[in-house]
Parts: C-alpha cells; structure tokens; sequence
C-alpha cells in the first residue's frame, strides 16, 4: 500500500482584539499626554507653574519643529 503525503494547511493565526484594544488605547493616551506637554506646555495654556515642563521638553519641541520662542 502506498501512502501519498497530504500537505499540511496552517492554520490561521487569531488576533486577540479584546486582549489588544485596552493597551491601544492606554499608549495612545500616553502619546497624545506626551505630544501636549511637547507641543503646548507653555504660556496660556500650562498645567503646571513655572517653566519646568518648557525647559525639560525644550530640545524635543525643537526637534519636532514646534516653535516656542
């Protein structure tokens, strides 16, 4: 009796959506956190007093093309 090989079928990889989606949405929280103190974190519109958020993100605001002075 011969036997003929039968190729294997992979299976399709599932994507676990519902294990994905609270992580999404927590960096993209932290990003848009991230791009406000970069972009926005001075005069009118600051948080916080003084300038400690300007000054520590000044190099990176400069890097991203955002003007501030």
């Amino acid at each position: 009796m011969t036997q003929t090989a039968v190729p294997a079928v992979p299976l399709p990889i599932r994507i676990p959506i519902r294990e994905i989606v609270p992580w999404a949405v927590f960096v993209v929280l932290l990003a848009l956190i991230a791009l406000y103190f970069v972009s926005a974190e001075q005069g009118a519109t600051a948080v916080f007093a003084n300038m400690y958020v300007h000054e520590f993100v000044h190099d990176g605001r400069h890097l991203l093309a955002f003007p501030c002075h």
